[in-house]
């Protein structure tokens, strides 16, 4: 399929945005949810930030320590062979695995979609035990005129998902934790079906070492229940390892389409789409065999953690779907697709 990428990609980047603390630096300003706010487009970034790094045999790593309410920072050394460096994003150690860089997010805002201006401070910071690691991959969701948001929260206990809700992107509520680990990847659809509200969520399976996306149910978007398994990976396609929900679903004619992403067994992400009935949306109708999109652009191979486009939110306007993603763990860039353009694959 032809994408259309924006030609002022990426349109954010670290340098964009200003750190929370003294002595930090911005490394990663990306998936990021979207929604349009009266006259603006309004984007919720996740935000990675790291102590500076002054010495080269050693990493330095900053979490949320509850007893004391703020953040604190912890020294590995690189000859330490308890320290496991492997995976640039982690410290591993025997008895516990530690992020080398925590979340907040920030909003953005813009007139055009294209050209933003990011607040100077958090939206949302860690502020709970579940969130000492940090507070990642923002999805909103308007169901009347409350945006609902829910994120993932990372700590020493898990992977979590946690929910918060604004009527203006000034004064955030937060609801706690609504899927226990582990489990992320949560959209919730935009208002109930026949009175029940739905969410798909991605359940990880450590004994199975399943990575498969599941829909459930609820009466408040507080208590779920109901769990039903949507659809798993698929061996020797690009979804073969793991596969989760990006932004909130789109209601269409033909029922509800949802952009999903997916890695395939060298780590690359890419973006396809499953069609749900609207009725019964734990029913798929159709599935793409091929991604819709797939990184390319260099901005999208190199980075942070390269091979990566990962969607958390999306635009629906003028039959098109406006798509805002984070690139290779590292920027924030936009592209288009049609929308009957998709939903005709779909249907092929």
């Amino acid at each position: 399929m032809a994408v259309f990428r924006a030609p002022e990609n990426p349109i954010l980047t670290p340098k964009d945005v200003v750190p929370s603390y003294d002595g930090f630096e911005v490394i990663g300003v990306f998936n990021a949810a979207a929604v349009r706010c009266r006259d603006e487009v309004l984007l919720l970034m996740r935000v990675a930030e790291r102590p500076m790094q002054t010495d080269p045999n050693a990493v330095v790593a900053a979490f949320w320590d509850p007893a004391q309410s703020r953040i604190v920072t912890e020294t590995f050394a690189r000859s330490d062979p308890d320290n496991d460096f492997s995976d640039p994003r982690l410290i591993v150690r025997r008895n516990r695995t530690y992020l080398t860089s925590i979340s907040h997010l920030r909003l953005a805002r813009s007139a055009d979609g294209i050209h933003f201006t990011v607040d100077n401070r958090p939206a949302l910071a860690p502020a709970d035990p579940c969130e000492s690691f940090g507070i990642e991959d923002p999805r909103i969701t308007q169901i009347g005129p409350t945006y609902t948001i829910s994120y993932v929260a990372v700590s020493p206990l898990g992977v979590t998902t946690a929910m918060a809700s604004t009527r203006d992107f000034v004064a955030f509520e937060r609801h706690g934790v609504i899927f226990g680990p582990e489990n992320k990847d949560v959209v919730l659809f935009p208002g109930p079906i026949d009175g029940r509200h739905y969410a798909l969520h991605r359940p990880h399976s450590p004994l199975c070492h399943r990575n498969d996306m599941w829909i459930a149910e609820s009466p408040d978007l507080l208590c779920w229940g109901r769990h039903r398994h949507l659809m798993g990976t698929r061996e020797g396609f690009w979804d073969e390892t793991r596969i989760g929900a990006g932004a909130p679903p789109v209601r269409t004619d033909a029922g509800w389409l949802e952009i999903y992403h997916a890695a395939d067994r060298h780590n690359r992400y890419c973006l396809g789409a499953v069609l749900l009935d609207a009725r019964t949306p734990w029913k798929v109708l159709a599935r793409s065999a091929e991604p819709l999109f797939e990184p390319q652009a260099e901005y999208e191979r190199t980075g942070f953690f390269g091979g990566v486009v990962f969607t958390c939110g999306l635009l629906c306007e003028h039959q098109t779907l406006k798509i805002y993603y984070g690139a290779a763990d590292t920027t924030i860039a936009y592209a288009e697709l049609p929308l009957d353009d998709v939903l005709t694959i779909l249907s092929s």
